[in-house]
């Protein structure tokens, strides 16, 4: 394989990754040129200052503001947690941006080291499937988005269709701002700052998410390849010298698996929580507004199927690819028991030990440093919104009956 390919490789795998959150200056590159490292930050103070000045401060207040009213309360969380999670992963990922570097720089040596064809077969095939999902997450994102902004344009229709000509404008997000926003130009500019804040959100969270996956998948592929190496580590000639390598190779491997969770098992804490909470609101909305005979209008039930689309697939992702991790790791302990160790000299199999003992550890990502990231951790928590949901029947049903 030439040169020019393993770039292009390497581009096409990481590339729609890249341009996302380049967007939004929050991808961990270091510039040599100071022009491009200086508008990388202001992109990325400009990413939070939008999203914290004009989105998560106003709907804070607006929060204080509607206290006492349960269903306001509850609109309003289902946004203003979305902010509060976003502003945590711009943080998260402008303060660990030395040991994601590292990691970035990993992922770029894999690309352009000499391989097997099998080796940048399964490469591809794990980029392809972060290429995929970050494609889904970004259309359902957006739809959601969209749906969140035309709702200002549906209440406009429904006030005109009842004659009501003395509302007040509305915008798109619940906030309340410290100036009056229903004379113009005010109340459009408005609109638009809230609009560019929200597509600024929406990049964040999708981008860091599946920069996320292309991390762990991209471990699970060199761990994959580690896996076929050591299966056939008994046909190669030079037995030491290649055990040695993949020793080294599965050290490397452990360590960057180290390195994304200490980064992300916070992040990885708020996004279950976040999870958790933000479906029993949208549930405890959606079946309030049937109980009581409230008509929804199309951009509210759009927004409600989008955004929690959005947010299953990404809890999803998490777990999804903390189970592939393990797996992998799993076949690696295998395959040092299956490269047929009883036939080699006794001093070639003790060193077979030393991947056996690193293999034995089971490698986890973890939210919060207190529970893995597996699919059964997805089933638990899908169980606790299955009993959330059946409390939220019984209140409903309270309310129906008060009403």
């Amino acid at each position: 394989m030439n040169r020019l390919s393993k770039y292009n490789d390497l581009e096409w795998a990481i590339g729609l990754h890249r341009c996302m959150l380049e967007i939004v200056g929050l991808w961990p590159q270091q510039n040599k040129d100071q022009y491009k490292e200086f508008f990388s930050k202001l992109r990325m103070l400009f990413n939070a200052m939008i999203i914290t000045c004009m989105l998560t401060i106003p709907a804070l207040a607006q929060l204080i503001n509607v206290w006492g009213d349960m269903i306001q309360i509850i609109d309003n969380l289902q946004l203003t947690i979305s902010f509060l999670i976003t502003t945590l992963k711009i943080f998260i990922m402008w303060y660990k941006k030395t040991a994601l570097l590292l990691l970035i720089n990993k992922i770029m040596k894999d690309w352009t080291r000499v391989k097997m064809d099998e080796e940048r077969n399964v490469m591809l095939k794990k980029a392809r499937i972060t290429r995929l999902i970050l494609k889904v997450g970004a259309f359902v994102t957006a739809l959601a988005l969209l749906s969140k902004l035309s709702s200002v344009f549906f209440k406009e229709y429904i006030w005109r269709v009842n004659n009501l000509t003395n509302h007040e404008r509305s915008l798109s997000v619940p906030t309340h701002y410290w100036y009056d926003v229903t004379s113009s130009p005010k109340y459009e500019l408005t609109y638009l700052a809230q609009a560019i804040g929200l597509f600024a959100c929406g990049i964040t969270y999708v981008g860091v998410d599946n920069f996320f996956g292309l991390l762990i998948l991209h471990v699970c592929g060199q761990m994959e390849n580690l896996h076929q190496r050591l299966l056939h580590l008994r046909k190669d000639p030079d037995f030491k010298a290649v055990l040695k390598y993949n020793v080294k190779d599965h050290i490397r491997l452990i360590r960057s698996v180290e390195i994304i969770d200490d980064t992300f098992n916070l992040l990885l804490l708020a996004a279950i929580g976040f999870f958790v909470i933000l479906f029993s609101l949208f549930g405890f909305l959606a079946l309030t507004a049937v109980n009581l005979d409230t008509q929804l209008s199309f951009a509210q039930m759009s927004w409600y199927f989008f955004a929690g689309g959005a947010l299953l697939i990404h809890t999803c992702l998490y777990c999804a690819v903390g189970e592939h991790l393990v797996t992998q790791c799993e076949k690696i302990h295998s395959a040092t028991y299956e490269c047929v160790w009883y036939t080699l000299e006794p001093k070639a199999a003790r060193n077979l030990t030393v991947i056996m003992v690193c293999a034995k550890k089971r490698l986890n990502i973890t939210a919060g440093k207190m529970f893995p990231m597996t699919m059964s951790t997805f089933c638990s928590v899908s169980f606790v919104m299955h009993v959330k949901y059946d409390i939220i029947l019984y209140l409903n049903y309270d309310i129906k009956i008060i009403f």
